[in-house]
């Protein structure tokens, strides 16, 4: 029979102990599972100091994390550690995202909100119709 006392449960990570990076992510809040974390770093979409790397990677405070999460791509810098999920306040103290990452994704939205804004969501009218056709005629 095992003894209790032997038993190598995780404590709170909070007091500067070691934390895996899925674990990590999660508990950040960058993914709502570990599972879905684990699947985005085996896919690339984490880079730890620009480079590919393991779910099992142990994270360390001041570490550089690319993540792409969508059309958006974070660079963060790691300001604590923890190995529990809490609140959305309390999560975003454990990063800092860096000032040239802010700016590029606040440009990239921007741009992506100007090209939206040329679609139309009406068809062409028949007029409109004939003209891209006989546009398209001139180009061939």
């Amino acid at each position: 029979m095992r003894d209790h006392d032997d038993d190598d449960s995780e404590a709170d990570d909070d007091d500067g102990g070691t934390v895996r990076l899925d674990k990590w992510l999660w508990a950040a809040r960058f993914y709502k599972t570990r599972t879905i974390a684990k699947t985005e770093i085996e896919a690339g979409h984490v880079r730890y100091g620009g480079e590919r790397t393991k779910p099992s990677k142990v994270v360390i405070v001041g570490a550089t994390l690319t993540i792409r999460q969508g059309h958006d791509q974070l660079e963060i810098e790691v300001l604590g550690l923890s190995d529990r999920r809490g609140p959305a306040p309390q999560a975003r103290l454990l990063y800092r995202e860096t000032d040239v990452s802010r700016k590029r994704r606040e440009s990239a939205a921007e741009d992506r909100r100007a090209a939206n804004n040329l679609v139309s969501d009406e068809r062409p009218t028949k007029q409109q119709r004939r003209l891209i056709h006989r546009f398209k005629r001139s180009l061939s």
